[in-house]
């Protein structure tokens, strides 16, 4: 962890300021489920954000439709959005009869050092998932974490061990696994109703460019040093791009998604942006949570036509259209039929099979942040635990690898190696040298 100058709090006043949000929260009405189970306060979970940008805000607003959800603090490295955050949630409390109170770090570290905060989100770019997820888990914080799981391979082996290491509950970011169009689709491959699967062409897009964006001025409010973390690439500077700017009087929020997942110094591109939803949901209709293809060939080797990944068992899946009408999506090919699956898309050879997925009540809790905050109580796994995570990361990872290489590269899912291909085992996409001080 960076051991540079925290925010002007001594410690004393630290842990007072934690001792009165806990006293404050003690005031708590109790939540009433939609199936009219009452939640009391004592059964409360109460939750920190790492990443306050455009996606924390929506999974701010998603866990806020679940009943017995507290937000107290957040944590971002531009001073703007921790404003931005506090207002909003204090916004929320008021308008639910609680008294507001958020608090705002810069550096995450002393958010984590509160004991009044059972599970974190984190939406901060991919490079930081791994150390924010380690860390909170062995402050002994539940965390919902947004996909894909990490940026390299071995980090998200890492966060495996780190996880059930400290019996921590864990959740990744990939909704569609909670969404009902999805879950139908599972379930009809997994019950043989489109018999064996042979083939599946899942649909996600391009992998990531070299980094190209010119360098501009940091802006005041962000912590730029900060933003960059573990990343030791010299040739990475700050462009608005990446860390999209916003304001507060007038408010002006991003413009755009960070672009830093579309280049290779600091993201995976469209292979993991959407590869850890579509790759996600094939991997998890075929049972291969945990495991994945042992072989990947890159598009143009020796007339490949798309980027392909071999299962042991004889599954081969390939990353085009799903169907003609394009977008991202995928299709399951069996030797009794076939399913097509998107978001708010479901169709099958047997039409009788499925049905149009009914529209979401927007006030209704988000199914995947329902299942997070079900399972802390419960202490059972999720429907998107950290070793799916890691074995769809793991997949996305090695189809860049094998793109960059220009050749096959071979995996073994159980011993997660690559065998004697050294040249793989030193890419940087299955572990790169931390920036100092930074450790995995």
């Amino acid at each position: 962890m960076e051991k540079t100058k925290k925010n002007a709090i001594g410690r004393r006043n630290f842990l007072g300021m934690s001792a009165l949000g806990l006293t404050s929260l003690t005031i708590l009405p109790s939540w009433r489920l939609p199936d009219g189970r009452r939640i009391p306060p004592s059964d409360r979970v109460t939750m920190g954000f790492i990443g306050l940008g455009r996606q924390g805000l929506g999974d701010f607003g998603n866990f806020a439709k679940s009943a017995g959800v507290q937000v107290i603090a957040g944590s971002d490295v531009d001073a703007l959005k921790r404003e931005r955050f506090k207002r909003r949630v204090e916004n929320w409390q008021k308008s639910q009869n609680i008294a507001p109170r958020c608090d705002t770090y810069e550096y995450y570290e002393e958010m984590l050092e509160r004991k009044d905060i059972d599970a974190v989100s984190i939406a901060s770019p991919d490079h930081w998932h791994a150390l924010h997820t380690i860390h909170a888990s062995q402050a002994g914080k539940d965390v919902y974490v947004q996909k894909p799981l990490a940026y390299t391979i071995q980090e998200g082996i890492k966060m495996v061990r780190t996880v059930r290491d400290n019996k921590t509950v864990l959740q990744v970011g990939s909704q569609q696994r909670s969404g009902k169009e999805f879950q139908r689709a599972i379930e009809l491959v997994r019950s043989g109703a489109i018999g064996h699967i042979e083939t599946i062409y899942a649909s996600v897009g391009e992998p990531p460019k070299p980094f190209d964006l010119p360098k501009q001025p940091v802006p005041a409010s962000l912590n730029w040093n900060l933003w960059l973390g573990p990343l030791n690439d010299p040739k990475i500077h700050y462009h608005p791009d990446l860390a999209p700017p916003i304001s507060l009087n007038p408010e002006q929020n991003e413009k755009i998604w960070g672009a830093w997942r579309w280049y290779r110094e600091t993201g995976n591109g469209y292979t993991s942006d959407w590869g850890a939803h579509m790759f996600d949901i094939a991997q998890a209709a075929i049972g291969m949570d945990g495991l994945g293809p042992i072989e990947y060939i890159p598009k143009g080797y020796k007339g490949a036509q798309y980027n392909t990944m071999k299962y042991a068992n004889g599954i081969v899946m390939t990353e085009q259209d799903f169907r003609e009408e394009g977008g991202k999506g995928v299709r399951f090919n069996g030797t009794k039929g076939w399913i097509k699956v998107a978001r708010g898309f479901i169709e099958c050879s047997d039409p009788s099979l499925v049905s149009k997925p009914e529209p979401a009540d927007p006030k209704a809790p988000a199914p995947h942040m329902q299942d997070f905050i079900d399972a802390v109580r419960s202490r059972k796994n999720t429907i998107a635990p950290v070793e799916a995570g890691c074995s769809t990361n793991t997949l996305c990872c090695l189809v860049n690898i094998a793109i960059e290489l220009q050749r096959p590269v071979k995996w073994d899912p159980v011993t997660l190696s690559f065998g004697d291909d050294q040249e793989a085992a030193n890419h940087r996409l299955n572990h790169y040298e931390y920036r100092r001080p930074y450790s995995l």
